[in-house]
């Protein structure tokens, strides 16, 4: 049996106070895991791109206070 279907069957059998508790782990790790890529990214200068077409549409008055 893989991994995965290890872990399905353990998610399977929590509790709801158990199964609450691990979406509130899951969220925090995934949070974490999301903001490492996005940092990892920007060192990388793969937003770049992203960031001259933010600043050239602002400096054309496209953009708008929110």
């Amino acid at each position: 049996m893989s991994k995965v279907k290890t872990i399905e069957r353990e998610i399977e059998a929590l509790s709801s106070e158990e199964l609450a508790a691990l979406r509130k782990w899951f969220s925090e790790f995934d949070a974490e895991a999301w903001e490492r890529q996005i940092e990892e990214d920007a060192k990388a200068g793969k937003l770049d791109s992203l960031a001259d077409v933010a600043i050239k549409s602002h400096q054309a008055s496209r953009s708008t206070k929110f």
